[in-house]
């Protein structure tokens, strides 16, 4: 079997093939799907920027949304066109008045649709350092009632439970040096 088309990318493949001392030409098709359709077909899913800030006792920053019951990590959905680290970048930024470097990648995090959200979100979580106290920081109040240090355990039990895995993994990929991957959270490190 040879190709006469074998350098010509996405071309149709001729073939020949030997059928009975005679020579038998047989063109294979592809179909191509537009790239507009192709892209169109495919799942899109939410992605949203956290950042772990800790005091120098290892505590771990919490806010609290004024539009949510419970605590959060500092840290937003990410905009259209914005890599994940920029919008780490912006969010602490917008939330907290902070410049900060947004360090490593720490923990990823993928959960499939649930409740009223009709996607799956991927979570990235970022290194953003060490903060000695909180008299840097100046709350958007339009966003945020407020903010603390608390110990693990503690910031664990204030988030939801699809989040509060975060705590310990983050610490944990920090102390690593390596990126760790949850499954909906789940014990996946």
């Amino acid at each position: 079997m040879t190709s006469s088309n074998a350098s010509a990318p996405c071309q149709p493949r001729r073939e020949s093939h030997a059928v009975h001392q005679q020579s038998a030409t047989v063109e294979t098709v592809s179909t191509w799907i537009d790239p507009k359709t192709w892209y169109q077909q495919l799942p899109s899913f939410y992605a949203s920027a956290a950042a772990l800030i800790t005091s120098p006792d290892g505590d771990v920053l919490l806010v609290k949304p004024t539009y949510r019951d419970h605590w959060a990590f500092p840290g937003g959905y990410i905009e259209a066109g914005e890599y994940p680290h920029e919008g780490c970048d912006r969010e602490i930024r917008e939330e907290l008045a902070l410049q900060m470097p947004v360090g490593p990648l720490l923990v990823l995090d993928w959960a499939p649709p649930a409740g009223p959200r009709p996607r799956a979100i991927i979570s990235f979580t970022f290194d953003c350092g060490t903060l000695p106290d909180l008299s840097s920081i100046k709350l958007d109040s339009d966003e945020l009632e407020d903010c603390a240090f608390l110990p693990p355990d503690e910031a664990t039990s204030r988030l939801p439970t699809n989040v509060a895995p975060r705590v310990k993994a983050a610490l944990e990929a920090r102390h690593l040096g390596k990126t760790l991957y949850l499954s909906s959270s789940a014990n996946s490190i």
